[in-house]
């Protein structure tokens, strides 16, 4: 994965993530919206093989990077409770 700054403000931030699925761009998506400061978050996808996928993210509140580094937090943690889950699952 490569990320690079499309374009960046005060208040948001559009991010192109190199070699991600629009899967992972939606899931991130998903993420930011637990985090109250967020207004906006969307991903943006223009040709389905030609560009790569971007996340973009508004806040309301603080720094759109802090957003993305909760929304990144509460992914990880959200796998590591489905890990856990799932080993309990296989063992019954």
């Amino acid at each position: 994965m490569e990320l690079r700054v499309v374009k960046e403000g005060e208040k948001t931030l559009i991010l192109e993530l190199k070699g991600e699925t629009i899967g992972f761009v939606n899931l991130l998506r998903e993420a930011l919206w637990n985090d109250k400061n967020v207004s906006e978050a969307a991903y943006i996808k223009e040709h389905p093989y030609l560009s790569e996928p971007k996340i973009f993210v508004k806040t309301s509140r603080g720094l759109p990077k802090t957003a993305l580094e909760k929304a990144t937090d509460f992914i990880i943690n959200k796998t590591k409770e489905f890990r856990e889950e799932f080993k309990k699952a296989l063992k019954k």
